[in-house]
Protein backbone atom coordinates (compact mmCIF):
# COMPACT_ATOMS: atom_id res chain seq x y z
CA UNK A 1 0.00 0.00 0.00
CA UNK A 2 1.25 3.74 -1.02
CA UNK A 3 2.40 5.45 2.13
CA UNK A 4 1.21 8.79 2.72
CA UNK A 5 2.71 11.92 0.53
CA UNK A 6 4.11 13.79 3.62
CA UNK A 7 7.65 14.13 2.82
CA UNK A 8 10.04 16.84 1.66
CA UNK A 9 12.35 15.18 -0.66
CA UNK A 10 11.70 11.64 -2.63
CA UNK A 11 14.72 9.72 -2.65
CA UNK A 12 14.74 7.24 -5.47
CA UNK A 13 17.97 4.08 -4.51
CA UNK A 14 18.58 3.06 -1.26
CA UNK A 15 22.63 2.18 -1.69
CA UNK A 16 25.22 4.09 -0.32
CA UNK A 17 24.53 7.43 -2.33
CA UNK A 18 20.60 7.15 -1.16
CA UNK A 19 21.40 6.54 2.44
CA UNK A 20 23.21 9.26 2.93
CA UNK A 21 21.58 11.55 1.43
CA UNK A 22 18.73 10.58 3.11
CA UNK A 23 20.76 10.92 6.53
CA UNK A 24 21.80 14.72 5.66
CA UNK A 25 18.06 15.65 5.21
CA UNK A 26 16.43 13.79 8.09
CA UNK A 27 19.24 15.01 10.33
CA UNK A 28 18.11 18.98 9.61
CA UNK A 29 14.87 17.78 9.80
CA UNK A 30 13.30 17.34 6.61
CA UNK A 31 11.41 14.43 5.86
CA UNK A 32 12.07 11.62 3.38
CA UNK A 33 10.67 8.74 1.77
CA UNK A 34 12.92 6.90 0.26
CA UNK A 35 12.15 4.27 -1.98
CA UNK A 36 14.23 1.33 -2.46
CA UNK A 37 13.11 -1.74 -5.33
CA UNK A 38 15.00 -4.20 -3.49
CA UNK A 39 12.73 -5.77 -1.11
CA UNK A 40 9.65 -6.35 -3.89
CA UNK A 41 11.24 -9.36 -4.39
CA UNK A 42 12.84 -7.88 -7.39
CA UNK A 43 17.02 -7.97 -7.05
CA UNK A 44 19.42 -6.55 -9.40
CA UNK A 45 22.42 -9.17 -11.28
CA UNK A 46 24.90 -7.92 -8.28
CA UNK A 47 22.57 -7.05 -5.26
CA UNK A 48 22.06 -10.44 -2.66
CA UNK A 49 20.24 -8.71 0.01
CA UNK A 50 17.35 -6.34 0.16
CA UNK A 51 19.88 -4.74 2.64
CA UNK A 52 20.40 -0.68 2.08
CA UNK A 53 24.12 0.40 1.56
CA UNK A 54 24.66 -2.98 0.49
CA UNK A 55 28.07 -3.39 -1.10
CA UNK A 56 28.49 -5.41 -4.12
CA UNK A 57 32.06 -5.50 -5.06
CA UNK A 58 35.26 -5.13 -2.40
CA UNK A 59 34.49 -4.67 0.94
CA UNK A 60 37.24 -1.97 1.29
CA UNK A 61 36.60 2.39 1.64
CA UNK A 62 40.21 2.09 0.50
CA UNK A 63 43.47 4.44 2.38
CA UNK A 64 41.91 5.86 5.38
CA UNK A 65 45.49 8.39 4.91
CA UNK A 66 44.20 11.84 5.62
CA UNK A 67 47.54 12.98 5.19
CA UNK A 68 49.11 11.92 1.95
CA UNK A 69 45.88 9.86 0.01
CA UNK A 70 42.94 12.08 -1.75
CA UNK A 71 40.98 9.28 -0.60
CA UNK A 72 41.81 9.33 2.90
CA UNK A 73 41.12 13.02 2.93
CA UNK A 74 37.71 12.35 1.47
CA UNK A 75 37.13 9.90 4.44
CA UNK A 76 38.24 13.05 6.69
CA UNK A 77 35.60 15.65 5.13
CA UNK A 78 32.88 13.01 5.45
CA UNK A 79 33.47 12.28 8.54
CA UNK A 80 33.42 16.13 10.00
CA UNK A 81 30.35 16.31 7.55
CA UNK A 82 28.43 13.50 10.24
CA UNK A 83 28.41 11.67 7.16
CA UNK A 84 26.19 8.38 7.79
CA UNK A 85 28.16 6.16 5.96
CA UNK A 86 31.78 6.60 7.88
CA UNK A 87 29.76 6.39 11.36
CA UNK A 88 28.52 2.97 10.07
CA UNK A 89 31.81 1.60 8.30
CA UNK A 90 33.62 2.32 11.89
CA UNK A 91 31.03 0.07 13.35
CA UNK A 92 31.66 -2.71 10.77
CA UNK A 93 35.55 -2.19 10.39
CA UNK A 94 37.97 -4.98 9.70
CA UNK A 95 41.74 -5.23 9.81
CA UNK A 96 43.04 -3.94 6.20
CA UNK A 97 46.32 -2.04 7.26
CA UNK A 98 45.96 1.25 6.75
CA UNK A 99 42.74 0.72 4.38
CA UNK A 100 39.50 1.26 5.46
CA UNK A 101 37.99 -2.16 4.93
CA UNK A 102 34.51 -3.79 7.16
CA UNK A 103 32.19 -6.52 7.44
CA UNK A 104 29.82 -5.62 4.57
CA UNK A 105 27.02 -7.43 6.59
CA UNK A 106 27.23 -5.34 9.50
CA UNK A 107 27.69 -2.05 7.46
CA UNK A 108 24.51 -2.88 5.40
CA UNK A 109 22.82 -3.62 8.89
CA UNK A 110 24.11 -0.45 10.90
CA UNK A 111 22.94 2.22 7.73
CA UNK A 112 19.47 0.21 7.55
CA UNK A 113 19.04 0.36 11.43
CA UNK A 114 19.71 4.19 11.27
CA UNK A 115 17.53 5.16 8.93
CA UNK A 116 14.51 3.12 9.91
CA UNK A 117 14.47 3.92 12.99
CA UNK A 118 14.80 8.27 12.07
CA UNK A 119 11.45 9.55 12.57
CA UNK A 120 11.84 11.34 9.47
CA UNK A 121 12.77 9.12 7.11
CA UNK A 122 10.26 6.71 5.74
CA UNK A 123 11.83 3.25 4.00
CA UNK A 124 9.22 1.90 0.87
CA UNK A 125 10.12 -0.83 -0.76
CA UNK A 126 8.45 -0.04 -4.28
CA UNK A 127 10.27 0.14 -8.04
CA UNK A 128 9.72 3.44 -9.40
CA UNK A 129 10.02 3.24 -13.21
CA UNK A 130 9.51 7.20 -14.35
CA UNK A 131 11.14 10.01 -12.77
CA UNK A 132 8.49 12.64 -10.90
CA UNK A 133 7.05 15.10 -12.87
CA UNK A 134 7.38 17.50 -9.56
CA UNK A 135 8.54 17.77 -5.84
CA UNK A 136 12.28 17.66 -4.85
CA UNK A 137 14.01 14.27 -5.93
CA UNK A 138 16.93 12.97 -5.63
CA UNK A 139 17.70 9.75 -7.96
CA UNK A 140 20.51 7.54 -6.95
CA UNK A 141 19.76 4.19 -8.44
CA UNK A 142 23.43 3.34 -8.91
CA UNK A 143 25.20 1.59 -11.63
CA UNK A 144 22.16 -0.96 -12.05
CA UNK A 145 19.23 1.17 -12.83
CA UNK A 146 16.05 -0.63 -13.66
CA UNK A 147 15.66 -0.53 -17.08
CA UNK A 148 12.38 1.53 -17.29
CA UNK A 149 13.19 4.10 -14.94
CA UNK A 150 16.61 4.45 -17.09
CA UNK A 151 14.72 5.20 -20.31
CA UNK A 152 12.81 8.09 -18.18
CA UNK A 153 15.85 9.35 -17.38
CA UNK A 154 17.25 8.95 -20.88
CA UNK A 155 14.46 10.89 -22.13
CA UNK A 156 14.63 13.79 -19.71
CA UNK A 157 18.25 14.32 -20.55
CA UNK A 158 17.81 13.61 -24.22
CA UNK A 159 21.46 11.80 -24.25
CA UNK A 160 21.81 8.28 -24.42
CA UNK A 161 23.48 6.43 -21.60
CA UNK A 162 27.11 6.08 -21.36
CA UNK A 163 28.00 2.61 -19.63
CA UNK A 164 31.07 0.14 -18.70
CA UNK A 165 30.95 -2.94 -16.83
CA UNK A 166 31.90 -3.74 -13.47
CA UNK A 167 33.61 -7.01 -12.06
CA UNK A 168 33.53 -8.67 -8.83
CA UNK A 169 36.48 -10.17 -7.02
CA UNK A 170 35.35 -13.84 -5.82
CA UNK A 171 35.72 -13.99 -1.51
CA UNK A 172 37.05 -17.37 0.34
CA UNK A 173 36.49 -19.13 3.67
CA UNK A 174 39.51 -18.76 6.03
CA UNK A 175 39.42 -21.98 7.39
CA UNK A 176 40.19 -23.86 4.14
CA UNK A 177 43.01 -21.84 2.95
CA UNK A 178 46.09 -23.90 3.15
CA UNK A 179 48.40 -21.42 5.64
CA UNK A 180 51.11 -24.53 5.45
CA UNK A 181 51.98 -22.33 1.62
CA UNK A 182 50.44 -19.03 2.82
CA UNK A 183 51.67 -15.93 5.57
CA UNK A 184 50.13 -13.15 7.27
CA UNK A 185 51.97 -10.22 6.44
CA UNK A 186 50.96 -6.45 4.84
CA UNK A 187 53.81 -4.75 2.44
CA UNK A 188 56.98 -3.97 3.59
CA UNK A 189 56.23 -5.68 7.14
CA UNK A 190 53.47 -2.21 7.51
CA UNK A 191 52.28 -2.93 10.94
CA UNK A 192 52.34 -7.13 10.97
CA UNK A 193 55.48 -8.89 10.94
CA UNK A 194 55.38 -12.08 8.89
CA UNK A 195 53.69 -15.15 10.55
CA UNK A 196 50.86 -17.09 10.46
CA UNK A 197 48.64 -15.42 13.11
CA UNK A 198 46.95 -12.36 13.19
CA UNK A 199 47.74 -9.83 10.26
CA UNK A 200 45.81 -7.71 7.34
CA UNK A 201 46.86 -9.75 4.17
CA UNK A 202 47.19 -13.50 3.63
CA UNK A 203 49.81 -14.10 0.70
CA UNK A 204 49.94 -17.04 -1.60
CA UNK A 205 53.30 -17.12 -3.52
CA UNK A 206 53.94 -18.40 -6.79
CA UNK A 207 57.18 -19.20 -8.61
CA UNK A 208 57.98 -18.39 -11.85
CA UNK A 209 56.56 -21.85 -13.53
CA UNK A 210 53.73 -21.53 -11.09
CA UNK A 211 52.98 -18.09 -11.99
CA UNK A 212 53.27 -18.62 -16.11
CA UNK A 213 50.72 -21.82 -15.70
CA UNK A 214 48.23 -19.33 -13.99
CA UNK A 215 48.52 -16.70 -16.55
CA UNK A 216 48.09 -18.74 -19.57
CA UNK A 217 44.74 -20.33 -17.63
CA UNK A 218 43.32 -16.66 -16.99
CA UNK A 219 43.63 -16.25 -20.54
CA UNK A 220 42.45 -19.49 -21.96
CA UNK A 221 40.00 -19.91 -19.25
CA UNK A 222 35.81 -19.76 -20.12
CA UNK A 223 34.67 -16.40 -20.15
CA UNK A 224 31.27 -14.92 -19.35
CA UNK A 225 29.49 -13.84 -22.61
CA UNK A 226 28.43 -10.68 -23.76
CA UNK A 227 24.80 -9.38 -24.93
CA UNK A 228 24.99 -8.14 -28.53
CA UNK A 229 23.76 -4.84 -26.79
CA UNK A 230 26.96 -4.89 -24.29
CA UNK A 231 29.57 -5.49 -26.75
CA UNK A 232 31.14 -2.27 -26.94
CA UNK A 233 30.73 -1.30 -23.15
CA UNK A 234 34.07 -0.72 -22.06
CA UNK A 235 36.14 -1.32 -18.41
CA UNK A 236 36.81 1.03 -15.98
CA UNK A 237 40.21 0.73 -15.14
CA UNK A 238 39.73 0.58 -11.41
CA UNK A 239 37.98 -2.60 -11.24
CA UNK A 240 39.52 -4.27 -14.35
CA UNK A 241 38.82 -7.78 -14.82
CA UNK A 242 41.92 -9.61 -13.98
CA UNK A 243 42.15 -11.62 -17.16
CA UNK A 244 41.66 -8.69 -18.98
CA UNK A 245 44.56 -6.94 -17.15
CA UNK A 246 46.67 -10.05 -18.23
CA UNK A 247 45.78 -10.00 -21.75
CA UNK A 248 47.72 -7.10 -21.61
CA UNK A 249 51.17 -9.13 -20.86
CA UNK A 250 52.79 -11.57 -19.47
CA UNK A 251 54.47 -9.28 -17.01
CA UNK A 252 51.07 -7.07 -16.00
CA UNK A 253 50.00 -8.76 -13.44
CA UNK A 254 53.07 -8.70 -11.76
CA UNK A 255 53.21 -5.36 -11.57
CA UNK A 256 49.95 -4.93 -10.05
CA UNK A 257 47.60 -7.29 -8.09
CA UNK A 258 49.98 -9.92 -8.05
CA UNK A 259 52.77 -8.07 -7.50
CA UNK A 260 55.72 -9.82 -4.87
CA UNK A 261 57.95 -6.69 -3.68
CA UNK A 262 57.91 -5.67 -0.42
CA UNK A 263 56.49 -9.12 1.19
CA UNK A 264 59.07 -11.65 2.90
CA UNK A 265 58.08 -15.32 2.11
CA UNK A 266 59.28 -17.20 5.48
CA UNK A 267 59.09 -20.36 3.43
CA UNK A 268 61.77 -19.22 1.21
CA UNK A 269 64.81 -18.06 3.44
CA UNK A 270 68.69 -17.85 2.62
CA UNK A 271 71.64 -16.59 4.25
CA UNK A 272 71.27 -12.91 2.40
CA UNK A 273 67.19 -12.82 2.96
CA UNK A 274 66.92 -14.74 6.35
CA UNK A 275 63.38 -13.18 7.16
CA UNK A 276 62.27 -14.81 3.87
CA UNK A 277 62.74 -13.72 -0.23
CA UNK A 278 60.07 -12.02 -2.18
CA UNK A 279 57.99 -14.20 -3.88
CA UNK A 280 58.29 -14.22 -7.88
CA UNK A 281 54.23 -13.51 -7.66
CA UNK A 282 51.78 -13.40 -5.39
CA UNK A 283 47.84 -13.55 -4.61
CA UNK A 284 46.69 -11.21 -1.64
CA UNK A 285 43.82 -12.14 0.32
CA UNK A 286 42.43 -9.41 2.67
CA UNK A 287 39.98 -10.02 5.80
CA UNK A 288 36.28 -9.44 4.49
CA UNK A 289 34.34 -9.82 7.71
CA UNK A 290 34.61 -9.11 11.60
CA UNK A 291 34.72 -12.55 12.40
CA UNK A 292 37.66 -12.97 9.88
CA UNK A 293 35.94 -16.04 8.58
CA UNK A 294 36.09 -14.66 4.69
CA UNK A 295 39.01 -13.01 2.83
CA UNK A 296 38.23 -11.41 -0.26
CA UNK A 297 41.11 -12.08 -3.18
CA UNK A 298 42.80 -8.71 -3.73
CA UNK A 299 42.42 -7.09 -7.46
CA UNK A 300 40.79 -10.52 -8.25
CA UNK A 301 37.51 -8.92 -10.30
CA UNK A 302 36.97 -11.60 -12.95
CA UNK A 303 34.57 -12.68 -15.95
CA UNK A 304 35.57 -16.40 -15.80
CA UNK A 305 32.74 -19.00 -15.47
CA UNK A 306 32.33 -20.49 -12.41
CA UNK A 307 33.78 -23.59 -13.29
CA UNK A 308 36.88 -21.66 -14.43
CA UNK A 309 37.43 -19.98 -11.77
CA UNK A 310 36.94 -22.90 -9.18
CA UNK A 311 39.94 -25.12 -11.69
CA UNK A 312 42.02 -22.23 -11.91
CA UNK A 313 42.01 -20.24 -8.60
CA UNK A 314 42.88 -23.98 -6.85
CA UNK A 315 46.13 -23.78 -8.60
CA UNK A 316 46.97 -21.28 -6.54
CA UNK A 317 49.16 -22.18 -3.63
CA UNK A 318 47.21 -22.43 -0.47
CA UNK A 319 43.82 -22.63 -2.11
CA UNK A 320 44.14 -25.77 -3.49
CA UNK A 321 40.81 -26.66 -1.08
CA UNK A 322 39.83 -23.29 -1.07
CA UNK A 323 35.99 -23.09 -0.47
CA UNK A 324 34.42 -19.82 -2.19
CA UNK A 325 31.31 -17.88 0.17
CA UNK A 326 31.04 -16.26 -3.22
CA UNK A 327 32.86 -16.45 -6.60
CA UNK A 328 33.35 -13.35 -9.05
CA UNK A 329 30.91 -11.52 -11.07
CA UNK A 330 30.26 -8.76 -13.63
CA UNK A 331 28.01 -6.54 -13.69
CA UNK A 332 26.96 -3.60 -16.26
CA UNK A 333 27.54 0.00 -15.18
CA UNK A 334 25.38 3.12 -16.29
CA UNK A 335 26.03 6.88 -15.49
CA UNK A 336 25.00 10.25 -16.70
CA UNK A 337 27.18 12.57 -19.16
CA UNK A 338 27.20 14.95 -15.88
CA UNK A 339 29.01 18.07 -17.39
CA UNK A 340 26.16 17.91 -20.10
CA UNK A 341 23.14 17.04 -18.39
CA UNK A 342 23.67 18.67 -14.54
CA UNK A 343 24.04 21.92 -13.05
CA UNK A 344 26.61 22.67 -10.00
CA UNK A 345 23.88 21.70 -8.04
CA UNK A 346 23.44 18.45 -9.67
CA UNK A 347 20.24 19.56 -10.84
CA UNK A 348 18.82 18.20 -13.76
CA UNK A 349 19.27 21.45 -16.31
CA UNK A 350 15.50 20.71 -17.98
CA UNK A 351 13.85 19.47 -14.80
CA UNK A 352 15.52 21.24 -11.66
CA UNK A 353 13.14 19.39 -9.04
CA UNK A 354 15.57 16.65 -10.06
CA UNK A 355 19.01 16.01 -9.01
CA UNK A 356 21.84 13.21 -8.99
CA UNK A 357 24.02 11.32 -7.09
CA UNK A 358 26.30 8.60 -6.43
CA UNK A 359 27.65 6.78 -9.34
CA UNK A 360 24.87 7.33 -11.95
CA UNK A 361 26.49 11.15 -11.77
CA UNK A 362 29.76 9.70 -12.93
CA UNK A 363 31.92 8.92 -10.02
CA UNK A 364 33.24 5.99 -9.12
CA UNK A 365 33.63 3.88 -6.20
CA UNK A 366 32.33 3.56 -2.73
CA UNK A 367 33.43 6.24 -0.77
CA UNK A 368 33.24 8.40 -3.73
CA UNK A 369 29.23 7.66 -4.38
CA UNK A 370 28.65 7.88 -0.25
CA UNK A 371 30.41 11.44 -0.36
CA UNK A 372 28.11 12.82 -3.72
CA UNK A 373 25.33 11.51 -1.88
CA UNK A 374 26.25 13.73 1.72
CA UNK A 375 26.53 16.84 -0.77
CA UNK A 376 23.06 16.39 -2.63
CA UNK A 377 21.81 15.82 0.62
CA UNK A 378 22.95 18.92 1.96
CA UNK A 379 21.88 20.71 -1.48
CA UNK A 380 18.55 19.85 -1.26
CA UNK A 381 17.87 21.08 2.66
CA UNK A 382 19.92 24.69 1.66
CA UNK A 383 17.14 24.76 -1.07
CA UNK A 384 14.23 23.38 2.01
CA UNK A 385 15.65 26.11 3.79
CA UNK A 386 15.26 28.45 1.15
CA UNK A 387 19.23 29.13 0.20
CA UNK A 388 22.01 27.70 -1.80
CA UNK A 389 24.63 25.80 -0.52
CA UNK A 390 28.22 27.74 -0.49
CA UNK A 391 29.96 25.74 -3.42
CA UNK A 392 32.41 23.69 -2.00
CA UNK A 393 36.41 25.23 -2.30
CA UNK A 394 37.78 22.78 -5.37
CA UNK A 395 40.75 22.47 -3.15
CA UNK A 396 38.93 20.14 -1.05
CA UNK A 397 38.60 16.50 -1.95
CA UNK A 398 34.51 16.59 -2.53
CA UNK A 399 34.81 20.08 -4.50
CA UNK A 400 37.17 18.50 -6.77
CA UNK A 401 34.94 15.36 -7.38
CA UNK A 402 31.99 17.49 -7.78
CA UNK A 403 34.09 19.99 -9.88
CA UNK A 404 34.70 16.86 -12.48
CA UNK A 405 30.80 15.56 -12.36
CA UNK A 406 29.73 19.01 -13.24
CA UNK A 407 31.48 20.80 -15.22
CA UNK A 408 35.30 20.30 -15.08
CA UNK A 409 35.40 17.56 -17.04
CA UNK A 410 34.71 17.42 -21.10
CA UNK A 411 31.58 16.22 -21.70
CA UNK A 412 32.91 14.22 -25.28
CA UNK A 413 35.38 12.58 -23.17
CA UNK A 414 33.12 12.27 -20.18
CA UNK A 415 34.36 8.56 -17.77
CA UNK A 416 33.86 7.85 -13.99
CA UNK A 417 36.36 8.82 -11.62
CA UNK A 418 37.79 8.00 -8.54
CA UNK A 419 39.02 10.83 -6.49
CA UNK A 420 42.68 11.57 -6.84
CA UNK A 421 44.98 14.57 -6.62
CA UNK A 422 44.64 14.94 -10.55
CA UNK A 423 41.08 17.13 -9.80
CA UNK A 424 42.97 19.35 -7.30
CA UNK A 425 43.68 22.40 -8.39
CA UNK A 426 47.50 22.36 -9.31
CA UNK A 427 50.47 22.68 -6.77
CA UNK A 428 53.36 23.29 -9.26
CA UNK A 429 55.59 25.36 -6.88
CA UNK A 430 55.74 22.80 -4.33
CA UNK A 431 58.22 19.67 -4.73
CA UNK A 432 56.84 16.64 -5.73
CA UNK A 433 57.68 15.10 -2.71
CA UNK A 434 55.78 17.29 -0.46
CA UNK A 435 52.93 17.76 -2.78
CA UNK A 436 50.61 14.95 -1.10
CA UNK A 437 51.17 16.58 2.01
CA UNK A 438 50.47 20.15 1.01
CA UNK A 439 47.18 19.17 -0.89
CA UNK A 440 45.54 17.78 2.29
CA UNK A 441 46.87 20.75 4.12
CA UNK A 442 45.49 23.33 2.04
CA UNK A 443 42.48 20.99 1.55
CA UNK A 444 41.74 20.34 5.71
CA UNK A 445 42.23 24.42 5.63
CA UNK A 446 39.82 25.25 3.26
CA UNK A 447 37.44 22.56 4.14
CA UNK A 448 37.21 24.07 7.79
CA UNK A 449 36.43 27.73 6.68
CA UNK A 450 33.97 26.44 4.42
CA UNK A 451 32.72 24.15 7.18
CA UNK A 452 32.43 27.64 9.03
CA UNK A 453 30.01 29.47 7.14
CA UNK A 454 27.11 26.61 7.08
CA UNK A 455 26.56 27.48 11.04
CA UNK A 456 23.10 28.95 10.38
CA UNK A 457 22.01 25.80 8.73
CA UNK A 458 22.48 23.46 11.69
CA UNK A 459 21.58 19.87 12.17
CA UNK A 460 18.14 19.53 13.84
Amino acid sequence: MTQPDTHDVHIIGGGLAGSEAAWQLARRGFKVRLSEMRGTGELTPAHQTDGLAELVCSNSFRSDDDERNAVGLLHHEMRRLDSLIMRAGEMARVPAGSAMAVDRDVFSHEVTRTLAEHPNVTIVRERIDRLPDAGMTIVSTGPLTAQELADSIVAATGQERLAFFDAIAPIVHRDSIDMSKCWIQSRWNKRTAASNEGGDYINCPMTKEQYLAFYQGLIDGEKTEFREWEKDTPYFDGCMPIEVMAARGVETLRYGPMKGVGLDNPYDTTEEHPQGCWPYAVVQLRQDNKLGTLWNMVGFQTKLKYGAQLELFRTIPGLENAEFARLGGLHRNTFLNSPLVLDRQLRLRNAPHIRFAGQVTGCEGYVESSAVGLIAGMMAAFELAGRQCPPLPRTTAIGALLSHITGDAEADTFQPMNVNFGLFPPLHEVKKKQRKEAYTSRAKQDFGEWLASLSELAPA
